[in-house]
């Protein structure tokens, strides 16, 4: 019995940051950053929102993977997979405004001036708050553009800016709106604007239905983008790069002047298999007991001997002295009846023992989520004897 839930295939992803990209992007990219998801309250119901059924309008705090109750579990989470910063997301983290505050000033607190952090709005927030973001210790924000449409965000914009925060827009790249997001380009000159940030449209669990509405499909078997809005995408990078360069826009062929702030795309294959597949390495890293082996993929894999909690001890002593293994290389998991033993040493005495014995693969997530189940004899706990019939 096995249950296989792999990240997407992964193309050759660029490692180097483009001159005047976000530290935020990079610490992302570098898969360093902790992810806190403040609140799943929103003010709006974008279409194409990506957010899970399970995170939409929820009252929890996550940090990762890692629901949380408090700022000290945050800090525990952040600590366990070396976090160098941390983004701060929802939902929309404004809508709980006062926490928001508070968490940021926790991880200020904790971990110093050069912890990284920025943060996600779709708020038109006022403007005097952005100097109490800036005293609480957040060095980035990122407004996305309800509807598409700048103007109600310039005054909150050129604020944020003028208090010290690192200031940018990020919106996703709808392929229908080609003319719509070529003026956002002209709109955002001279406003205070560092950074624009463009991710591929992405077709989720969250969000499938109101795309088949709009009539988009996926662009290809293996990622969540839909098809047109990275060609979209390039082709505003494109342009951004000519003016910066002083050269011919490749569409038009006029010379238009440098728009001022950098422009970076963002893949939803990069976003999923790139990012993503970092942090948990990061996080195998910095958990990983003896007797596991961090894969390529960032997950965790041991072997597996099932048995009662009575039993445990003489088990353990037995493996240790008949295998001449370590304590440290014996893991009880009381709550999933079964010591824990280096991958290599379970398939070796499988045959040799009358308990059940398996290879198991987790996330190096604090819930440690199980990815793959495979037995190695032919016994089964007693738990999964209906599952095998």
């Amino acid at each position: 019995m096995a249950m296989e839930i792999r990240l997407p295939n992964v193309p050759d992803l660029p490692e180097l940051p483009e001159v005047g990209e976000a530290e935020g992007c990079i610490q992302c990219m570098q898969g360093s950053k902790l992810v806190l998801f403040i609140t799943g309250k929103c003010h709006w119901a974008c279409d194409y929102c990506p957010l899970s059924d399970t995170r939409r309008e929820s009252q929890f705090m996550y940090a990762n993977e890692r629901r949380c109750s408090n700022f000290d579990e945050v800090i525990e989470e952040a600590k366990a997979m070396r976090a160098t910063g941390a983004g701060i997301t929802g939902g929309d983290p404004i809508m709980d405004f006062e926490h928001t505050l508070d968490g940021i000033r926790r991880l200020r607190n904790e971990f110093g001036p050069d912890f990284h952090m920025h943060m996600y709005t779709s708020i038109a927030f006022r403007s005097e708050w952005a100097n109490r973001l800036k005293d609480a210790g957040l060095d980035e924000i990122r407004f996305h553009l309800l509807d598409f449409k700048l103007q109600p965000y310039l005054e909150v914009i050129r604020a944020s800016s003028d208090a010290g925060i690192f200031t940018g827009v990020e919106i996703p790249c709808p392929p229908d709106m080609e003319a719509e997001m070529f003026l956002i380009l002209e709109e955002l000159r001279d406003t205070g604007v560092h950074f624009l940030n463009l991710n591929e449209l992405e077709i989720t669990l969250g969000n499938q239905e109101n795309m088949e509405v709009r009539g988009f499909n996926l662009s290809d078997g293996i990622t969540a983008g839909a098809a047109g809005s990275s060609e979209l995408a390039v082709r505003l990078k494109n342009r951004v790069r000519a003016a910066e360069s002083s050269l011919p826009d490749p569409e038009d062929g006029e010379l238009r002047e440098s728009y001022g702030f950098h422009l970076k795309y963002c893949t939803a294959v990069y976003k999923d298999a790139g990012q993503l597949r970092r942090r948990f390495l990061r996080r195998g890293e910095a958990t990983i007991s003896p007797h596991e082996t961090l894969t390529d993929d960032g997950t965790l894999l041991f072997g597996a001997i099932y048995c009662s909690t009575e039993d445990a001890s003489d088990f353990i002593s037995d493996i240790m002295s008949e295998c001449d293994l370590p304590r440290s290389f014996v893991h009880h998991d009381e709550e999933q009846n079964r010591i824990e033993i280096p991958l290599l040493l379970a398939e070796e005495i499988a045959e040799e023992v009358t308990s059940p014995v398996a290879l198991v693969e987790v996330h190096p997530t604090h819930e440690r989520m199980e990815m793959t189940l495979v037995w190695l004899n032919e016994h089964r706990p007693l738990d999964f004897l209906t599952d095998v019939d």
